[in-house]
């Protein structure tokens, strides 16, 4: 057997361990490897023409994210972050923070039954059945949320539920953030 084979594994473990070395340094530096990054931030939220989720044959299109900066919750019924962060939404939403909802991927009798009975925290819900917008946006599954500036021009995107912690230490000074840039 040639000798120079042995080396192999020994070669291969070296190079594995100078990948780890290399991404636990980024790591220390900032990087977070579990963060999803969006090829939307800094451009408008795509064109569409959603139904209310609500009241059906009432239209919605991008127009209603200009004005003030909010946020876009994608959720739906089936998931079950979603339930656990809808309370927190209602707290938001009673505190003034702007949200519009987009069910996505969803049977309508069942979303709209949920928000009759876990309360409604959102501007305009919008309905996105067969999940298009969310294609648009490149959403993963749900919870995701996009901080929307004024001009509507998605700022982040946050995947995950949206909890005390991820918002007072993310989301809260970037919509604040954008609050002070739309008044002034």
């Amino acid at each position: 057997m040639n000798k120079k084979l042995l080396f192999i594994p020994l070669v291969l473990f070296m190079g594995l361990v100078v990948m780890f070395m290399i991404q636990l340094s980024r790591n220390a530096g900032g990087d977070d490897p579990t963060k999803l990054e969006s090829v939307l931030v800094g451009k408008p939220v795509p064109q569409f023409k959603l139904e209310d989720l609500v009241e059906a044959g009432k239209l919605y299109e991008q127009d209603i994210f200009k004005g003030e900066p909010l946020l876009l919750n994608v959720w739906a019924t089936w998931c079950p972050t979603c339930y656990a962060e809808h309370t927190y939404l209602n707290q938001l939403a009673s505190e003034g923070v702007k949200i519009i909802g987009l069910n996505y991927k969803d049977e309508r009798l069942k979303a709209v039954r949920w928000l009759n009975e876990l309360g409604n925290p959102y501007l305009h819900s919008l309905f996105d059945g067969n999940g298009m917008l969310g294609m648009d946006l490149g959403v993963y599954g749900a919870p995701e949320t996009f901080l929307i500036d004024a001009n509507g021009i998605i700022r982040y995107r946050h995947v995950g539920d949206v909890n005390d912690r991820n918002w007072n230490e993310t989301l809260k000074p970037m919509y604040e953030a954008l609050i002070e840039e739309a008044q002034g």
